[in-house]
Parts: C-alpha cells; structure tokens; sequence
C-alpha cells in the first residue's frame, strides 16, 4: 500500500521503529515551512539548528534505503503550509494511506486532527516512542490528589525504570533528592572546560532564510555553528558531558557567572528535545560514567542532572497535555504589562539582565535559573502580560518546544496558572541574584539600596509584587512568612518602594 509518513522537525528518532526495513512503498517527507518559521518570532541559530538537523535526518533515511521528500524554504513545490503540502503530495503520489507519529505541541496536533478528517484515505497516528510517560500518564497519578508535586512523580518515575535505586523501595546515597547540594556559588574555581563546539559552516541556511524573507532576531556565526544538528554530533556532546563536566554538574548548577555562559551544563536540551537523542539513553549514559569514576564524581552531581530529565522533563510535558488547551490562555494574577524592549536588544543598566538576554541573543541559550530567576523573575515583578513573556521564551531558546516553554514559562516563571506547577511564585529581590552570581559586582545599581536613584531595581519590585498581589497570596502558606514581613514594613517605606517600583514598571527601558 503506498504510503506517506510525515516528520515534524522535532521528530529526527533514529531509534524509532519505522525505519527498522525499508519499504518502497512508503514516502517519507519532511518540510522547511514559513507555517513554522512564523507562528512566533525564532532565533535565527534556533530555525538554523532545525534545519540542518532535518536536512541530516533526511540524508540518514536516504543512505538506509528509504524514500524521502524534502521540501526546503525556497523549493517551488513548498506551499509553506503542512495540510496543503501534504494535500498535494497524496494526489501526486496516490497515496493511499497517511501516517504521522503524535505531534508534541497542541496546534499541530489540532491541525493534524482536522487534516485527517478532511481524507478519504486511511489514516493512523504512531507514538513518536520518545518519552518515558505517555500524555495521560501524569493525570492518572495525580488522580484525585490535590496538589500535583513534582516530587512524587519524580520518585515514582525512579522506581518505574529502576534507575539509581537500592531496591523497589530506597533511593542510592540514602535520599531522593540532593538539591541543597546544588546550590554552590562559582567563584573562578574549579576550571571550566571549553563547550563541545563544532565550527559548522550554515552560511548557505541563513541566506536560504533571509533570501525567504523571514522574520527573525539574535545573533549567529554562519561560520562556526556550534550547535549539534546530527546524532553523532549530540553523541559527542554527551560524552563530552560526562567527561569533563559531570564532575561538578550539580554544584554549580544553580550558578550565574559574567565570564561563562554554559558554566558545567550540559547542552543537551536541544538534541533531546529534537529527539536526536533519547531521554533513557543520556540517563544510562550518565549514570554508566558515573558508576566506572564513583571515587571522583559524588552523587550528588548525577541526581540533580537525572531529575531534571527523568522528573522535571516528562512532569512538564504531562501537565501540558493535562492542561492544554487552557493553559495557554491563563493569566491568574492578571498581569497586563508590555515586556520591555531591551528583552530584544539587552541596552538595560540592570547587569544581571544585561547579561542574561545578551548570552541569550549569541547563543540561542540560557540556563534555568538564568531564565527562572533573572529574565523571567524580572518579568514577572514588572507584572508583564504572560503571552508577551511566553512568546519570547518559545523564540529566543533553541530548545524551545511549546510543551516544555509554556509549561515552564507560564507555571514555574510567571505563576500564571495560579500554582498548578509552582506552589509558589519564584520571585526574588537582589539578594538572590547576588548569592548565585557575580551580577551584581560591577552592576550599575547598589543590591543593597531599596528605594535611591542607584538601588537595584528587583529590591523596590519585589516588595511592590507582594503587596499588589497579596490577596492571590494571602492562604498561600509557602508565602506566609514574606507576607508577614511585608504586613510589618511602615506605610512610609511601603509607600517609597511602591513609588519607586512604579516608575520602573512604567519606564523599563530607562533602567
């Protein structure tokens, strides 16, 4: 029967059972489409690393044997939209049924949805054979539960796949979670490696791109790409990783710095979220290494890397499909606010801001507590709209997917969703960005002030959010003992920092 299988660019599973035998009956096809290009404004290094992961895919698909068509951005046959694209290519081929394996984002699961229905061939959805959950697992074990605390999950997904347990009940090293050994602030020492680069010449991708006339920021060196966009690329990095990173991986995993961008992270995000690499197989890895150099790699270190990947990855992903569609539209703390345009240029005094979003602009990247505590923090005191927040998150970051960015940006960042992922809103003053960073040494404001011309703008912000906000707050017990302090400031210094926090909402740009 002559078939045609889609492959969205976040679908490059070499692993997947598809490919186990060739069959000439089946057409593979996948497309650059201004459709995805445009929905959000990207990063150009993020629509340079799908594309030449997708023009990799197809070659490796190519060269076992199978069929493949693959439109690029300026082929004629391009209709730059996926239900038209694949309209025609059925009518071309006579195709007589369709396969697509489930998108991850909502609107193109939506889109495939409606597709089908427009077919009168047969039609049928496969696993994508990624995750280690499926959409429904996360509802049904929360089922009847009132708070949906990541930690359990977590410890479930441990006992699960048998990873780092003693036996079906007790967790390696005595406990679950090593987080407060992940708290350690980089100083200079211990040295930090190079990242694993690659040097990639995607000249001709960027001219295809804006030859196209797409719209899109950031920076790029079309000379020396360092992205991995083919497995054995994103294979190296994960070596790479435990080599020479893991060691000090949860240490400093929490940490800012102005001299490093990656610290001891992993870059890893985009081969998996690509699905270049395989959540297990980056796990196994991990642990493998860890376990032949356990005299100089402490398990605190491997821990914190798997339950980001095993807990906080899928958890993430089962409260979107949990929660979607709505989620996308929820604002439960009705913020209003334009996201300041030095988001898009990083021209702020506000050195910590300043360095975040211009590591962010040259790299495509930015690690968690630089978008949970700093660029996201920021927004979410200065009260912005979360659909303006949303939407420069899912473009700036080349691992941005929706399922991941949403979940992460509109529950954990800006607490929009009223505390179905965060129990509480992760706000801060300057205090913490100092603790975790060196931000704030050469920083044109004082973290010490509150209210002069020179006092760090989060200080005056922080206490005006809480007090703004203090009715969503006020039977949040995670917030008791800042809503007491807050009750026990004078009107007169209340009344300085709320005046002083205004004009910085007002202003943004100026700061």
């Amino acid at each position: 029967m002559k078939t045609l299988r889609l492959l969205l660019g976040d679908q490059l599973n070499h692993k997947h059972s598809w490919y186990d035998d060739p069959n000439e009956d089946i057409i593979y096809f996948l497309a650059e489409m201004r459709q995805e290009t445009d929905y959000v404004k990207h990063h150009i290094q993020k629509v340079v690393a799908f594309f030449e992961s997708m023009r990799n895919f197809a070659d490796w698909l190519e060269d076992r044997g199978h069929t493949v068509i693959f439109y690029q951005l300026d082929d004629s046959e391009n209709k730059q939209d996926l239900p038209k694209n694949l309209k025609n290519l059925i009518d071309e081929h006579a195709i007589k049924k369709f396969e697509y394996q489930l998108p991850d984002e909502y609107r193109l699961d939506e889109q495939l949805n409606d597709f089908c229905k427009t077919l009168d061939i047969e039609t049928e959805a496969f696993d994508t054979e990624h995750f280690l959950t499926s959409r429904t697992d996360l509802e049904e074990f929360y089922e009847g539960k009132k708070e949906l605390t990541m930690e359990y999950f977590y410890r479930y997904m441990r006992r699960k796949y048998d990873i780092m347990m003693v036996n079906d009940k007790d967790p390696e090293g005595g406990k679950w979670n090593f987080d407060k050994s992940n708290r350690k602030k980089w100083k200079g020492e211990p040295e930090i490696p190079h990242e694993k680069g690659f040097r990639k010449d995607v000249s001709k991708t960027v001219a295809r791109i804006k030859d196209a006339g797409v719209t899109t920021f950031g920076n790029i060196q079309e000379k020396n790409f360092n992205w991995p966009t083919a497995r054995e690329d994103c294979l190296k990095v994960l070596n790479y990783f435990c080599k020479n990173l893991l060691v000090h991986f949860g240490d400093y995993q929490d940490a800012s710095h102005t001299d490093q961008a990656y610290l001891f992270h992993s870059r890893l995000s985009f081969a998996m979220n690509s699905k270049m690499l395989h959540p297990k197989e980056v796990i196994d890895s991990v642990i493998g290494y860890w376990r032949e150099h356990q005299d100089a790699i402490d398990i605190s270190q491997v821990e914190g890397f798997v339950r980001q990947i095993l807990g906080w990855r899928e958890y993430m992903r089962g409260i979107y499909w949990k929660e979607m569609p709505g989620y996308r539209r929820s604002n439960k703390l009705d913020n209003q606010n334009e996201l300041p345009e030095f988001y898009w240029t990083g021209d702020t005094k506000m050195n910590c801001l300043h360095h975040a979003i211009t590591q962010s602009l040259d790299n495509a990247y930015a690690h968690h507590i630089q978008r949970l505590m700093i660029t996201g923090n920021f927004a979410l005191l200065a009260q912005c709209h979360p659909d303006d927040v949303d939407a420069w998150y899912l473009g700036i970051y080349i691992d941005a997917i929706e399922w991941v960015e949403i979940t992460n940006t509109r529950g954990m960042s800006q607490y929009a969703d009223g505390g179905i992922v965060a129990t509480k809103p992760y706000v801060s003053s300057g205090s913490y960005i100092n603790k975790m960073s060196n931000y704030c040494k050469d920083c044109h404001y004082s973290v010490n002030k509150k209210t002069e011309e020179d006092a760090c703008p989060f200080n005056s912000l922080y206490w005006n959010f809480l007090d703004d906000k203090k009715e969503h707050f006020k039977d949040n017990q995670r917030m008791n003992m800042m809503m007491s302090l807050l009750e026990k400031k004078s009107a007169k210094d209340l009344s300085a920092l709320k005046e002083r926090a205004a004009d910085i909402i007002q202003n943004p740009n100026d700061y």
